[in-house]
């Protein structure tokens, strides 16, 4: 098992150590009587305890900013998507760039009447600096038009000062062992991958801002004729019950032993890949990369599975393993066999694999057998594992395809067809996912020759969120453990 976080936590240790008596010291703020030299000073040397390290800032950037902002019509909305009022190092500039986000939220001016105004009604003035600061501001501005560039370094300097408050926060609870080190680690993650992916938004956006990029949403759907909006499966009758795989949807996949579920998985993810070009995440936590790896062998290579596991190869079999290797080289499909895994070890494992590659799709295999948070029973723990699944699905936008076991209660039936109940140890699955889909073959059960339902594969969709339920029937390939749609095979036949 290879845990680089581990690793990489133990040798930055150290180098957080030394950060955590960073502390932040904010400069005395300066009264309204203070001669114009002496305020200007105090602003870009704020006072500090001898020994103590500043953290990173820029008072110049963050005056040019709120100046350019003063003294230019409409230069808020240059920057109101760059910066956050918690931005600025300075508490004075926070206070002003926040006055400064209720006129632009007012449609008012942001200019020094305005804001001396605002801060004066509020009793704001004096802690903003006041009103001879406030008109000081707009005589420091070297160029209004780089407004946008100043208010980058100010974006900047506070990413360093997030990472340092991070880092020392991570020292400090490693210092005091008090966390679970899964828990401490996956914190550590987190607020690292929170600094680095934020998008500041200061203001709420005005529908009217949001419904132009939905018209040309449509206006794309349209053009394209397609009824697919997700990650397309590739078998056209499940495509048109479902859109294909929405993003940040949990989709559950369920069955008994042996109906399949592993294959179609691996269906799904070798037409996202190959077909799709879409990045596809793989934890199995049952069969290793090796299987799974033979097994996408016999589905892209069309040869028999047994004899890719034994070597006892055909001759007209390499030709065709070959070619399925060359396309399976450059797929974009990543696999992790780590067994019993934890949810916070799989939230790790995706966030680095997501920073450095495009993932579309997540494949789980399979739900029961990973390792939830301490649980007083079994069904708590399904229940939190199920829980963040569907967390990990809107956190990085993307289908989240979970495989599931069924109660073995369903084989006493005389249709053994699966239902919603047969879910097995936990009613929250039904309640978390968006998609619940069963697979059920007949001949699993019914092994008479004469079975007309030999070869086939019935794909259940028994929930769906936000489209109806239905039936799909689809052909069945043993020795390829591949599914094909039932067209495909009848004009092959």
């Amino acid at each position: 098992m290879n845990t680089p976080a581990v690793g990489q936590l133990s040798r930055c240790v150290f180098v957080l150590t030394a950060k955590r008596r960073c502390i932040r010291q904010q400069p005395v703020v300066p009264s309204k009587q203070m001669p114009m030299n002496d305020l200007l000073s105090s602003a870009t040397a704020p006072s500090r305890p001898a020994g103590s390290r500043v953290p990173p800032h820029n008072v110049e950037a963050e005056q040019s900013v709120l100046g350019s902002i003063l003294l230019k019509d409409k230069a808020f909305a240059t920057v109101v998507d760059i910066v956050s009022a918690q931005d600025f190092y300075r508490d004075s500039h926070r206070i002003i760039f926040s006055a400064m986000i209720e006129l632009f939220n007012r449609n008012e001016p942001q200019d020094l009447v305005t804001i001396t105004s605002l801060l004066n009604d509020t009793s704001r003035l004096e802690a903003a600096g006041g009103a001879s600061y406030l008109a000081s501001l707009t005589s420091i501005v070297p160029v209004t038009a780089n407004i946008a560039s100043y208010a980058r370094i100010v974006r900047q300097k506070s990413v360093l000062r997030n990472l340092i408050n991070a880092s020392s926060d991570i020292a400090n609870r490693c210092f005091e062992e008090q966390d679970d080190i899964d828990q401490l680690v996956d914190d550590a993650e987190q607020s690292i991958f929170d600094i680095a992916g934020k998008k500041d938004t200061t203001v709420f956006q005005p529908l009217k801002s949001v419904i132009p990029g939905c018209f040309d949403k449509i206006e794309q759907l349209y053009k394209r004729k397609e009824l697919i909006t997700g990650v397309p499966t590739g078998y056209y009758e499940l495509d048109k019950l479902t859109a294909g795989l929405q993003p940040s949807d949990l989709i559950v996949l369920a069955a008994r032993p042996s109906m399949g579920k592993t294959a179609f998985a691996l269906n799904l993810a070798q037409h996202a890949a190959l077909v799709e070009k879409t990045g596809v995440a793989v934890f199995s936590l049952e069969m290793s990369r090796e299987q799974l790896a033979m097994r996408l062998l016999s589905t892209v290579g069309h040869i028999d599975s047994q004899r890719i596991r034994t070597g006892r190869l055909h001759t007209e079999d390499w030709p065709h393993l070959t070619r399925a290797v060359g396309m399976l080289s450059d797929a974009p499909i990543y696999i992790d066999d780590t067994p019993a895994l934890s949810v916070l070890e799989m939230r790790s494992k995706i966030r680095r694999l997501a920073a450095r590659n495009d993932i579309g799709l997540i494949i789980v295999d399979y739900l029961q057998l990973m390792r939830g948070r301490n649980a007083e029973n079994r069904t708590q723990e399904i229940s939190d594992i199920s829980r963040s699944l569907k967390a990990l699905a809107k956190e990085h936008g993307v289908p989240v395809l979970a495989l599931s076991q069924l109660n073995r209660g369903l084989e006493s039936r005389t249709d053994k067809r699966p239902m919603m109940a047969d879910l097995r140890e936990s009613g929250a699955i039904e309640q978390d996912a968006d998609v619940i889909c069963f697979i059920y073959r007949d001949e699993v059960y019914n092994k008479a020759e004469d079975n007309p339902n030999k070869d086939i594969a019935e794909i259940i969709i028994g929930k769906q969120r936000n489209g109806p339920t239905g039936l799909v029937r689809l052909f069945f390939k043993k020795e390829y453990t591949m599914f094909e749609n039932l067209s495909s095979y009848d004009e092959s036949s």
